[in-house]
């Protein structure tokens, strides 16, 4: 089985498509990833670590700005000039589009939310978490090429191999493939990206406040995770949009997800049901988030909040 990956840059890195690639390893076959937009050669070679034996690198730098139709064309090209029978992409903002694009430009059979390696003991099943993640489907995917969106934990990331080899990759794109112009963007900020973030520390009007906001931080930094918000929060202005977690927001799948303040509305539950271990802090014994919750605290958050800090840093040293 020949097997092609969309791996998505970040500043010239690659980010949540490792688990990807790791997803595409574990199928077996021989794995092709393919890079758009400058990046760092010896980034593009590291991919071989997580079993990618072929980088294909479409250095235009045109395609650095996230336009999903010229993305599509480029990856359609490199399916079908490396015989690829399957394109596995991280269901992300840009991949999931992306990949829903190229489904239909090369007649494949698409699967998003992809949550396990398919079964190809009777056909190619693949299992999807529908419903916001409250339930699952099985579906068969019958055409001769299928696309793959996985979900955030679908793969676990772990080195299996070397170096990779890096070829250019050269596509001839028309100005059709350019008639989106993106007018503005509004990059994330912090050293940990939401999306990818294995901790997350999300607060509500619970908090009261923007300028309160400095006991989340602190337990956010002292867990190496990123910071999350509700809707009212980035409605309000008091964190930035990007920080906004929920249905209409960013959905994140943490090992851990810290909610303080969060009253738990069944849209932010939504964007959060995935974490594996959701714990709360509220001083409201009957939040609907307690219901969700995994572990729960029921006090005042500036008093909950720093001795939380202060008792992993002690056992941090």
């Amino acid at each position: 089985m020949s097997v092609l990956v969309f791996v998505e840059t970040s500043e010239g890195k690659s980010e949540s498509s490792l688990e990807a690639v790791c997803y595409a390893k574990a199928m077996g076959g021989s794995v092709t990833a393919v890079v758009l937009g400058p990046s760092d050669a010896s980034e593009l070679q590291s991919l071989g670590k997580y079993g990618a034996q072929k980088v294909l690198h479409a250095s235009d730098s045109k395609l650095s700005k996230g336009i999903i139709q010229a993305y599509a064309s480029v990856i359609t090209k490199a399916m079908q000039d490396e015989n690829a029978e399957v394109l596995v992409l991280a269901g992300t903002s840009l991949g999931t589009p992306v990949a829903a694009k190229v489904a239909v430009k090369s007649g494949a059979s698409f699967a998003s939310n992809v949550v396990e390696l398919p079964n190809t003991t009777a056909g190619f099943v693949v299992k999807r978490s529908i419903y916001t993640g409250k339930a699952f489907s099985l579906v068969e995917l019958k055409n001769a090429k299928k696309v793959i969106a996985i979900k955030k934990n679908a793969a676990e990331v772990k080195e299996s191999g070397g170096t990779a080899e890096v070829v250019n990759f050269t596509v001839n794109l028309s100005d059709a493939d350019f008639n989106t112009t993106i007018t503005s963007s509004e990059k994330a900020t912090g050293d940990i990206r939401l999306p990818e973030a294995e901790i997350v520390v999300s607060g509500g009007r619970g908090l009261k406040g923007a300028e309160h906001w400095g006991i989340l931080e602190e337990l956010a930094k002292t867990l190496h995770a990123a910071t999350g918000c509700s809707k009212p929060v980035s409605d309000m202005g008091w964190r930035p949009h990007h920080e906004h977690v929920g249905q209409t927001g960013v959905k994140v799948a943490p090992q851990l997800y810290i909610a303080i303040g969060i009253s738990g509305a069944i849209q932010h539950l939504a964007g959060v049901n995935s974490s594996k271990c959701i714990v709360v802090i509220n001083k409201d014994a009957d939040a609907p988030f307690f219901k969700a919750a995994d572990y729960g605290v029921v006090g005042d958050a500036f008093e909950v909040v720093p001795k939380l800090t202060a008792a992993i840093k002690a056992a941090n040293g």
